[in-house]
C-alpha cells in the first residue's frame, strides 16, 4: 500500500512535461474558472455559516463557568467542520462539471503512451457530464457518510489526532478516484471503475494527497490543483490499463 500511494505521488513528477509537450494546459481553462468559482464560493460558505454551527454547538454548554471560553472553541470548531464538509463537496462538484473537458487529456495522453486511445470514445459533451455527475454522487454519498463518524471521533482526546490523518487519507482517496475515472470511464462500466479503484486504493490516495495538499495554496493551488492532479491520474491508470491487459493475455 505505502509502495503505490509513494507511486501516486511520484507520478506528478512527469505532469509538467506531459502538459507542455503535449499542449494539455488549453483544455484547463474552463475547469480552472469552474474550480475558483466554487472555492469563492466554498470559502463564503465557511465564513457565513461558522458563526451559526458555532452558536449551535455552544448551545451544548449548559454551564456559566467557562461558558465563553468554550464559544470561542465552538465557533473555530464549527469553521473547521463547515471548511471540511466544504472541501468534500467543493471537490465532487469540480470533478463531476469538469468531466466532459477531461476526456480529452486523458485521451491524448493515452494516445502519447500506447500510439493509440483505447476503450469507447465519447465525442458528445452530455454522456461525459451524465457520467461525471454520477460517479461523484456515488462518491460524494460514500466520503459524507465515512467522513461524519471520523469528524466525531475528532472530539476525543488522542484518538482525535488519529482521525484527522484518517480524514485527510479519506478525502485524498476519493479525490484520486474521481481523477483516475476520467480514463476509466472510455474503458469500464461504472461499477468496473469502481471495482478497479478498490484494487488499487494505493494510487488513488496517492494522486489524492498532492491534491488536497495543492488545495491548502491560496489562489494558486485552486488553479493549478487539476492540471496536475488529471494529468498524473491519467499517466496511471493508462499504465495500469497497460498492465491488466497484457496480464490477461
Amino acid at each position: 500500500m505505502i509502495g503505490s500511494i509513494l507511486d501516486g505521488i511520484k507520478a506528478y513528477g512527469v505532469s509538467f512535461r506531459l502538459l507542455g509537450e503535449l499542449g494539455l494546459w488549453r483544455y484547463f481553462f474552463v475547469p480552472m474558472g469552474i474550480s475558483l468559482f466554487i472555492a469563492a464560493n466554498i470559502i463564503l460558505a465557511t465564513w457565513g455559516w461558522s458563526d451559526n454551527l458555532g452558536e449551535w454547538i455552544a448551545g451544548i454548554w449548559v454551564w456559566d463557568w467557562g461558558k465563553v471560553t468554550f464559544a470561542v472553541i465552538s465557533e473555530i470548531l464549527g469553521g473547521v467542520i463547515i471548511f471540511i464538509l466544504g472541501l468534500i463537496v467543493y471537490k465532487h462538484l469540480v470533478m463531476a462539471l469538469s468531466a466532459p473537458f477531461m476526456s480529452p487529456v486523458s485521451e491524448a495522453i493515452e494516445k502519447h503512451l500506447n500510439g493509440e486511445v483505447g476503450g469507447k470514445l465519447h465525442k458528445r459533451f452530455f454522456p461525459q457530464l451524465r457520467r461525471g455527475i454520477q460517479i461523484n454522487i456515488r462518491n460524494l454519498f460514500m466520503e459524507l457518510l465515512l467522513s461524519i463518524p471520523v469528524l466525531l471521533l475528532g472530539f476525543v482526546p488522542i484518538i482525535g489526532v488519529a482521525s484527522t490523518v484518517l480524514l485527510f487519507l479519506l478525502q485524498s482517496y476519493y479525490a484520486g478516484f474521481g481523477n483516475m475515472d476520467y480514463t476509466l470511464e472510455r474503458h469500464m462500466s461504472v461499477k468496473e471503475s469502481i471495482q478497479f479503484v478498490k484494487a488499487r486504493r494505493g494510487l488513488a490516495i496517492g494522486n489524492g494527497v498532492p491534491f488536497m495538499l495543492l488545495l491548502l495554496i491560496p489562489i494558486v493551488g485552486v488553479i493549478l490543483v487539476l492540471p496536475l492532479s488529471v494529468t498524473a491520474s491519467s499517466y496511471l491508470t493508462v499504465q495500469e490499463l497497460t498492465k491488466e491487459t497484457q496480464d490477461e493475455g
